[in-house]
């Protein structure tokens, strides 16, 4: 791995995901992604339960005070994923300041041995998807849209929901975006 991350995030509020390893953990979002590792709480027993499982909760700051924080847990089974859902759809989306940026981050993600899909175009944002070591999909993104577009999409967002909570097909109020993806 290389010593420092080129990534600057944008921000996450706090999350907390389970992990398989917080030493692990801690150690790749640092040189993976430029976080900084802030905060650790360790206890035997559950302070909103009172039952007994021990854990590691860890934190670390993504950006603009926003802090991602996981917990190992070793008297549990092993994690695992909802087999129901499919991969790409649960993941953490980190912000990144440019293109620039989001093509420096897949070349240092790519050398340090991840496998990154894309940059993909989604007609306002591109952005990159890999998983870190513990089977969580991870995306960087870099906004590109204009301000009319972002008021478009505000505009439609209540037509679309409605539109699809009847009828449970894609609504086409923003087929613009994946015209502009696709240029």
């Amino acid at each position: 791995m290389t010593s420092q991350s080129p990534i600057k995030l944008g921000g996450v509020h706090h999350a907390a995901y389970r992990c398989k390893d917080a030493k692990e953990t801690v150690e790749w979002y640092e040189a993976m992604l430029g976080m900084t590792y802030t905060t650790a709480f360790a206890e035997d027993h559950v302070p909103s339960t009172g039952e007994y499982d021990p854990y590691m909760h860890v934190f670390l700051d993504a950006g603009n005070g926003n802090i991602l924080a996981f917990f190992e847990l070793p008297n549990q089974p092993d994690m695992g994923r909802d087999e129901n859902t499919p991969q790409w759809v649960q993941h953490l989306a980190f912000k990144v300041g440019s293109y620039d940026e989001l093509v420096a981050a897949k070349d240092h993600l790519t050398a340090n041995g991840v496998d990154v899909l894309g940059p993909t175009h989604h007609g306002i944002f591109k952005s990159i998807y890999f998983f870190d070591p513990n089977g969580h999909r991870v995306e960087l993104a870099c906004d590109i849209g204009t301000d009319a577009q972002y008021a478009e999409l505000r505009r439609v967002a209540p037509l679309m929901l409605e539109e699809w909570s009847r009828t449970k097909k894609a609504p086409r109020h923003a087929d613009w975006l994946h015209q502009a993806a696709n240029e």
